[in-house]
């Protein structure tokens, strides 16, 4: 990976060009980012982001049912617990936050979870708050020990739940194309062909497109198919209208959190997974901007992960991690003050105080977000399938193995849902998730074939995977 140049100051804003010196190198010039600016810069990064933001609330609410205020209510949560996350983790406080240009977002590995949750009348809403609060716990106390589990999640463990991942989130993206489970037009060809209208946009922008406008495909490509689907009156703006352009984000609005033991596991085991990518984004982001990332520091970072996601559940909404596509435009950009980061988590809180604002979220019709979701969910996979093409398979055909069977483990939940019906219903949120049951597979079975990696192998090996990933 292309490191940017070195810089006297790790918070001083930087623009570079592809024609200047490498990092170390003394003639390195650099050129300061006015606050404007700087602003500018820090609404770049909340663009880029946005739409993949916006898009686990928007799973969850609708996959639970819930009523369009609600799902509008879970959107500006998101928003604003966006914001609040990104802060601890840019600005930092205390022994939290590893203080790099990082935003954060809601993972979507805890989305399969989280339905399977929130679909058991027995758990709901309020026990997925109390897993994602008591998951934040423990990674926030987990967080000095992680780096022992580096050597448990090499690239061919990571790399198969991250397809699995993504390939479980397209029944999502599929679904919403067709209209949306529930919907008596379910497959109707006017939903069919504004998805396909979605997708064709946002592959052209992809393909023609240049700079931020090429980073922001998805989010055009979702407000040009809501301006399409109005005009076959498709949006609805009843209760956009109704919305008030302005109200606080409250804890616990949805009751009181209640902890089942299951979903608390589940929702753990999950942390552990996204600390262990957040470590390799910290580290490809420390090689971007030339500023080392220690072991102390490393644990501030994954600090900042577990006490965004308690916040998550304070707030009404779900676990954190830092967003791939954003370190991705470090690197793009040249710009490496965390400031940046900052900026972009105002803006964040900002918009989460603006009720009218998640109400037009809510309002886009699925077929539009369907288009979108083919790219996003499809591009998590994808980002799978990259991290296993750093994996040996040549040399060592027992990750063949560990890949075909774990992802064989992952696919039980998706294409036979009735496998675990017999099993006790306490273990129904663990048995329901595919993801959970390719990383168990993949971790145990990487044991079996390839033992551990000491942890300087292990260590490159993460940061060289978020490297692919954010690229």
């Amino acid at each position: 990976m292309n490191s940017a140049p070195m810089i006297a100051a790790p918070d001083d804003a930087v623009l570079h060009s592809p024609g200047l010196p490498p990092p170390g190198a003394a003639t390195a010039s650099v050129t300061k980012v006015p606050p404007i600016a700087l602003g500018l810069l820090g609404l770049q990064h909340v663009l880029v982001m946005y739409a993949g933001a916006v898009a686990v609330p928007l799973i969850v609410g609708r996959a639970l049912k819930l009523a369009p205020d609600q799902v509008a209510m879970l959107v500006s949560a998101d928003l604003f617990a966006c914001g609040l996350a990104t802060l601890l983790q840019s600005w930092g406080l205390p022994g939290v936050g590893v203080r790099m240009p990082v935003m954060m977002g809601v993972t979507f590995a805890a989305v399969t979870p989280m339905v399977a949750m929130g679909t058991n009348p027995a758990i709901g809403l309020t026990g997925i708050y109390g897993a994602v609060i008591a998951a934040g716990l423990f990674a926030f106390l987990a967080a000095p020990l992680i780096g022992r589990l580096l050597p448990l999640f090499p690239p061919v463990v990571t790399g198969t739940i991250i397809l699995v991942i993504g390939v479980s989130l397209m029944k999502v993206g599929v679904n919403w194309a067709a209209g949306g489970i529930g919907n008596p037009r379910y497959g109707d060809p006017l939903f069919l062909a504004i998805a396909t209208f979605v997708l064709g946009v946002i592959l052209a922008i992809t393909r023609f497109g240049a700079g931020f406008v090429n980073s922001a495909s998805v989010l055009i490509g979702i407000v040009v198919g809501t301006i399409v689907a109005a005009f076959f009156g498709l949006v609805d703006l009843g209760h956009v209208a109704a919305a008030p352009w302005f109200d606080v984000v409250r804890p616990f609005a949805f009751g009181s959190p209640t902890f089942d033991p299951v979903s608390i596991v589940t929702l753990c085991i999950v942390m552990i997974v996204v600390m262990i990518e957040s470590t390799g984004m910290f580290l490809a982001l420390a090689e971007i901007c030339a500023d080392p990332v220690d072991a102390a520091r490393l644990t501030r970072g994954l600090r900042g992960d577990g006490l965004g996601t308690v916040i998550g559940g304070v707030f009404n909404t779900f676990p954190y991690t830092s967003f791939s596509q954003n370190i991705g435009l470090v690197g793009v950009t040249g710009v490496r003050t965390r400031f940046v980061a900052v900026v972009g988590g105002v803006i964040m809180l900002g918009l989460g105080l603006i009720p009218k604002l998640a109400a037009l979220v809510e309002a886009v019709p699925q077929c539009v977000l369907g288009g979108a979701g083919l790219v996003m969910f499809g591009m998590v996979g994808a980002t799978g399938v990259r991290i296993l093409g750093t994996v040996d398979f040549s040399r060592n055909r027992n990750n063949l193995f560990i890949v075909a069977v774990s992802i064989g483990f992952g696919m039980i939940p998706l294409v036979a849902p009735s496998f675990f019906k017999q099993m006790p219903h306490a273990l129904h949120p663990l048995l329901e998730s595919g993801i959970l049951l390719c990383a168990l597979a993949a971790v145990a079975l990487n044991l079996f074939f390839n033992g551990l990696a000491g942890q300087g192998a292990a260590r490159e090996a993460v940061r060289r995977q978020a490297a692919v990933s954010a690229h």
